[in-house]
């Protein structure tokens, strides 16, 4: 898998990120301002330890969900550049928090172009496919 913060291909570029269909790595939201670069895109990296790379739309069934399980997502955290969700956002959400709701019946909506491949490491195509949404 290709983490592209900061890795290089040994000619000394950067290598593209790629997403879970194997094409190039699409924006996920600036609006908010989503990854866990806050730079829009599901990428990852060794510093990002909870791997934020699925590319989801909220719905309100998954961020009470979320809130019960004990990862509220919809009070803002400014100290975290977090706004809060509300449903219908866009957000990179952790893959591992993603197969929670999944194994719960509650996984939210994905956009597969702007799913990052590392995702696949924890969560089939399959399942991910069964959940995917375009604009």
């Amino acid at each position: 898998m290709s983490y592209i913060n900061g890795n290089g291909n040994g000619n000394g570029h950067n290598v593209k990120p790629r997403n879970v269909l194997g094409g190039e790595l699409e924006s996920c939201c600036t609006d908010p301002m989503t990854g866990f670069y806050r730079d829009g895109y599901c990428r990852t990296g060794v510093d990002d330890t909870g791997r934020h790379t699925v590319c989801i739309r909220a719905t309100q069934k998954f961020l009470e969900f979320s809130m019960m399980v004990g990862n509220d997502l919809s009070t803002p955290m400014p100290q975290y550049a977090f706004p809060g969700l509300k449903e219908g956002d866009k957000w990179c959400l952790c893959m591992l928090r993603w197969r929670e709701a999944l194994q719960a019946g509650m996984a939210p909506e994905v956009y597969l172009e702007a799913t990052h491949e590392a995702a696949l490491s924890v969560v089939s195509l399959a399942d991910l496919k069964k959940h995917a949404v375009e604009d």
